[in-house]
């Protein structure tokens, strides 16, 4: 490893391991985009904690330890997406990643809105679809004290087309954003951080076989396929 070199902590799918999850996505395109050396490291569920814990302090609401998080070449860790853009941005700002557009401030309020909708789409699927065993297993019990139930049973109790009725409206607006500047990115022909935030999830619902019913629901699934093959370059790398 070089002095320099950053490691990024993710969490694997089953083997062959590779990125999936929409916030870690962000970093990891982040990165790409800034051309700097990182290597990933990758941590199950249940030792998330354990890693972390002796060098950040918890989040202060949900989720004690999460992932993604870096460590830098000092040895010091930044965990949460947003405060490892702001550091990176910081430490690195060329090419600049627009962390003040109105574009990123809008998305940041519609994006966690959209998840948690969509809960019973994507929180059953991540378990059956997605994750080894050990993680798998954490994940299901996690997520069924979360929601207050077995994740099959919240499944079977929200029926998939209801859900997507509810978060129609919310995709639209975010299609009414991409469109503003003419794309293929949020700012038109510039990318930002805003891109990674939208092609993070719109790569998270591709890998849980949902993405094509999300493009339905959006009103212009064409804006979002030019903004996933805009962002290719910076999504190429995904595992290593």
């Amino acid at each position: 490893m070089s002095s320099d070199q950053i490691v990024l902590l993710d969490i694997p799918t089953r083997e062959p391991r590779t990125c999936w999850s929409l916030n870690p996505w962000k970093t990891r395109m982040l990165l790409n985009y800034k051309g700097l050396d990182y290597k990933t490291e990758w941590v199950e569920y249940p030792d998330i904690k354990g890693r972390l814990e002796p060098h950040v302090p918890p989040n202060p609401e949900g989720t004690p330890y999460t992932l993604p998080a870096i460590r830098l070449s000092d040895g010091s860790y930044t965990m949460e997406s947003r405060a490892i853009a702001d550091q990176i941005e910081a430490l690195h700002p060329s090419p600049p990643a627009h962390l003040d557009s109105p574009a990123l401030a809008k998305l940041q309020t519609l994006v966690p809105r959209l998840q948690v909708a969509l809960r019973p789409v994507y929180m059953p699927r991540v378990p059956r679809l997605l994750l080894a065993d050990v993680s798998a297993a954490y994940f299901r019990a996690t997520r069924a004290a979360l929601v207050g139930m077995e994740l099959d049973a919240f499944e079977a109790a929200n029926p998939e087309a209801g859900v997507w009725d509810t978060v129609e409206p919310l995709l639209r607006e975010v299609t009414a954003l991409l469109e503003e500047e003419g794309g293929p990115f949020f700012l038109g022909a510039q990318v930002s951080y805003a891109d990674f935030v939208w092609g993070g999830l719109l790569l998270f619902y591709e890998r849980l076989g949902a993405l094509e019913e999300l493009l339905r629901r959006s009103g212009n699934a064409e804006v979002h396929r030019r903004l996933l093959e805009g962002l290719q370059p910076w999504t190429k790398r995904n595992a290593d």
